[in-house]
């Protein structure tokens, strides 16, 4: 039997005493307790970190659809505080699964350290769909589970975004790039985006380096790169809160127009960055959307209609 270290139960007993407060960050729709007589079934959504705007916009989305089909389904939404709290979000599987949901539709924060305890939720009778950050693979086949990935084409996505900065800079132009969580599928296919039209177009690649999916660490990320590389023309950031960072970075280092920052995303927030130049392309997910997308498959399985194949969703540009 495998022994879980001591500070791993301690996280976890910490964190489900919190979370059995009244959902602190991210009140659920129409959430039932585990003892409830309702016969409409019961679709959890799981997300990755409630500090990005991101996530917050797509419970938003599932919320108003809920809310129109009020009748076919209750729902219940939960996130973890930050990218990397692997162990939380491992904890709000199995808590789903404690309170008898018929349904997971997770965004897992890594893709392979998720499907174990995903599997345990199948065994138990849970049903699964993965959205936004497909889960891996070979984890997939190693465990025997088959799930249903609801999601965009990063790399074709992040190809997209960083085409645009290379129309903008001549051939051998220095770029570096910000990468998410160096686990996580979407985050690898990105990097990947960004590397397919740099090669493409002859940029210099100088750097690749983790923010974490994180704005505070993409900024000291970022800072780091500028001083390093005075040439450095562009940053190809994972995601808009890196890039948020990486904004910042440019203005303190007073580079700002010197310097060109992309995302993914397409949140709110870098709207206006976009608009006056801080930001030269980002690319939007949709995020509204994503969730639903993936509750649709969702109450499909659970109607007994075949578990869907993959499903490829839109990504747009965000350009001035």
């Amino acid at each position: 039997m495998k022994t879980v270290p001591l500070a791993l139960w301690t996280r976890r007993t910490i964190y489900f005493v919190f979370a059995a407060l009244p959902l602190l960050f991210l009140p659920a729709c129409n959430q039932n307790n585990s003892g409830s007589t309702s016969a409409r079934p019961r679709v959890a959504l799981i997300m990755k970190s409630l500090a990005n705007e991101f996530f917050l916009t797509m419970a938003d989305g599932a919320k108003k659809h809920q809310a129109a089909h009020s009748a076919d389904y209750d729902l219940i939404v939960n996130g973890i505080k930050n990218e990397t709290d692997l162990a939380e979000q491992v904890g709000l599987v199995e808590q789903m699964v404690a309170q008898q949901v018929n349904v997971i539709v997770i965004a897992p924060a890594d893709s392979k350290a998720l499907v174990p305890v995903l599997k345990r939720a199948q065994a138990a009778g849970v049903r699964l769909v993965n959205i936004d950050n497909k889960l891996d693979a070979d984890a997939l086949k190693e465990a025997g589970l088959t799930v249903p990935f609801v999601g965009p084409d990063n790399r074709e996505g992040a190809r997209r975004v960083a085409e645009v900065v290379a129309k903008k800079l001549p051939a051998g132009a220095k770029v570096a790039i910000i990468e998410g969580i160096p686990t996580a599928f979407n985050g690898q296919q990105r990097r990947a985006g960004f590397e397919d039209a740099i090669k493409s177009a002859g940029l210099t690649l100088v750097g690749v380096q983790s923010g974490q999916w994180e704005i505070d660490k993409a900024n000291n990320v970022a800072t780091a790169m500028l001083s390093e590389h005075p040439d450095l023309q562009a940053l190809l950031c994972g995601n808009d809160s890196m890039a948020l960072g990486a904004v910042a970075a440019v203005q303190a280092a007073g580079r700002t127009g010197k310097v060109l920052v992309v995302g993914y995303d397409g949140i709110p927030a870098i709207r206006p960055m976009v608009a006056d130049g801080r930001m030269t392309a980002s690319a939007d997910q949709h995020a509204d959307q994503l969730a639903v997308f993936g509750i649709e498959a969702a109450l499909k399985i659970l109607k007994g209609e075949a578990p869907p194949a993959d499903q490829t969703t839109v990504v747009d540009l965000v350009t001035k």
